[in-house]
């Protein structure tokens, strides 16, 4: 019920933001990025777990990111040679629309398995219901709604397998983990968005001092310089020596 209703509510603003090519060039491209540092994230992952059923989740994981990271870049690369312009930026529109967040910078190796399947779940379900959502909004454009249908069937998978793994893996602990990594993704979507806010904060207050402030210093600067005479400007010997002693 809450999810219909917050994609309801998001509607209108995931289509103004999927409308514009430009936009829709820049964040596929920004989506591949995410894509392919996740994927290197996971072969790290690998790389350090000694549960080889986990291993080969991982690997396999790793590598539909890689594909991932193709697909968008190659949907993102075919927009923008479309257009005339390159991609105009709107930075609005990278904390309404995220997407993927892959593992958010989070660093593999201080993390334990627990915690980055956690982690990896609540990324995965998020994707796929934003990437679902996407789909809904790009009709007027088949292409890249196609791209965003194929990956969404590998992200319910990779959310189904994290969840079953952290079962596995921390059965115990595995409400507690899930809360945890909850807290520390609104913690970070928390930041992005103070960023994103403070950011148009500070546009509109340098607007108001262009526009507001500094007028009326441009009209005095001017009022000042027509009192000035033209040409050179005779000084009195008393004042002319008192300088002479000063050097």
């Amino acid at each position: 019920m809450l999810a219909s209703m917050r994609r309801w509510m998001l509607y209108p603003i995931h289509r103004a933001i999927w409308a514009s090519p430009e936009r829709r060039a820049r964040k596929l491209l920004q989506f591949s990025q995410v894509e392919a540092e996740g994927g290197r994230d996971l072969v790290r992952a690998a790389e350090l777990t000694r549960d080889p059923l986990l291993r080969h989740r991982f690997l396999v994981h790793a590598r539909d990111e890689a594909r991932h990271a193709e697909l968008f870049r190659a949907r993102g690369l075919a927009l923008r040679s479309d257009l005339e312009r390159a991609a105009s930026p709107n930075a609005m529109g990278d904390w309404l629309a995220p997407g993927e967040r892959g593992l958010d910078d989070l660093r593999v190796e201080d993390e334990d398995e627990g915690s980055l399947l956690a982690f990896i779940h609540l990324s995965e379900s998020n994707a796929a219901r934003d990437f679902a959502a996407y789909c809904a909004v790009l009709a007027h454009d088949p292409p890249t709604r196609a791209v965003f249908e194929q990956i969404l069937q590998d992200e319910e998978f990779h959310m189904r397998y994290s969840r079953t793994e952290l079962e596995r893996i921390a059965p115990a602990r595995a409400r507690r983990l899930l809360w945890k990594a909850r807290l520390r993704r609104l913690w970070k979507a928390y930041l992005r968005m103070a960023t994103a806010i403070a950011g148009l904060i500070a546009g509109i207050v340098l607007f108001l001092q262009y526009f507001i402030l500094l007028p009326p210093f441009a009209l005095l600067a001017k009022r000042a310089a027509r009192r000035e005479q033209p040409g050179w400007i005779d000084v009195a010997p008393s004042a002319s020596g008192a300088l002479d002693r000063e050097y």
